[in-house]
């Protein structure tokens, strides 16, 4: 998967692309360089890199695929509008949906990369997560709820690591 700012060309697709596409062409492209699959540190470093362009193209491709039929998905928002979607999603629908709903923020602080390392968290995306609520650490250094996801993730991440992780991971997630 060669750098592009073209998410269609990120996932193997043309333009014209539809949305149902788009899912189909992600879900195939994460099966194949999911990091869990790879033993190698480096190799688990790359997939984790693709991982992200992979996500970041995902979410744009799905924006650009759905702009008459799911404006909702598209419009942005103000940042307090967007979390408290996200967290009503996070809760009903999944964490998927709630990222799709956080990053409509037009803007972000502290408390939105807390949420969003929450939400990655639940998407099992530890090293993203633990960026995330780096990010928020950074931003209010003296908020120990942002310190601890940090940890968690930390220990997270290091746990999923192990053989014993991998294998709960693989059991677990088996389709």
């Amino acid at each position: 998967m060669r750098a592009t700012n073209n998410p269609f060309q990120v996932l193997g697709l043309s333009a014209t692309a539809d949305a149902d596409e788009v899912r189909r062409a992600y879900r195939t492209l994460v099966k194949q360089c999911h990091p869990d699959q790879f033993l190698d540190a480096d190799e688990q470093k790359a997939a984790q890199e693709k991982m992200i362009a992979l996500n970041l193209a995902y979410e744009e491709a799905l924006r650009l695929a759905l702009p008459h039929r799911a404006p909702s998905y598209t419009q942005s928002l103000p940042q307090e509008d967007a979390m408290q979607l996200a967290r009503k999603m996070l809760r009903r629908q999944g964490p998927e949906s709630a990222m799709r709903q956080l990053m409509r923020a037009t803007t972000r602080n502290a408390a939105w990369y807390d949420l969003q390392g929450r939400i990655l968290m639940e998407l099992e995306q530890y090293e993203s997560a633990h960026q995330s609520f780096r990010e928020a650490v950074r931003r209010d250094p003296d908020n120990i709820e942002y310190r601890r996801g940090a940890l968690d993730a930390a220990v997270a991440l290091k746990k999923s690591k192990t053989l014993s992780g991998r294998i709960h991971h693989l059991l677990h997630h088996k389709k």
